[in-house]
């Protein structure tokens, strides 16, 4: 089983930063993407950004160029740099590790609980 565990959410004002962490770890298994979404009230949950283990990294429209996604593999850890933050951002925002055992190869994706995220105008 891998087990995700996110921190770093927070309350700031438009404009402001935060920084989102989240590892992953789960003996016998390999890290594959990671990545965020995010759910905000009343709406569906959708995907934030994704990083590859290679570094390949995936956006939604709506925060390029003041997001940035990264990870450190050697700690199965990413990371989401948020800048210049709207109210639009507020939302709780989930980790996805996806993940293959490293003998069956049997794959799957594990969740965080999530971690608030709240911008005020």
């Amino acid at each position: 089983q891998v087990q995700v565990v996110e921190s770093g959410g927070g309350s700031v004002q438009a404009g402001g930063s935060l920084r989102l962490s989240c590892a992953a770890s789960g003996i016998m298994f390999r890290i594959n993407d990671m990545g965020w979404h995010r759910q905000a009230p009343g709406k569906q949950r959708e995907l934030v950004a994704t990083i590859s283990t290679g570094g390949i990294t995936n956006y939604v429209d709506s925060v390029k160029g003041r997001f940035t996604i990264s990870r450190d593999n050697a700690k199965n850890t990413v990371y989401l740099q948020m800048n210049n933050l709207v109210p639009e951002d507020t939302a709780v925002y989930y980790c996805n590790a996806a993940y293959s055992h490293r003998s069956s190869m049997r794959s799957g994706n594990s969740w965080g609980q999530g971690t608030q995220v709240t911008v005020s105008s």
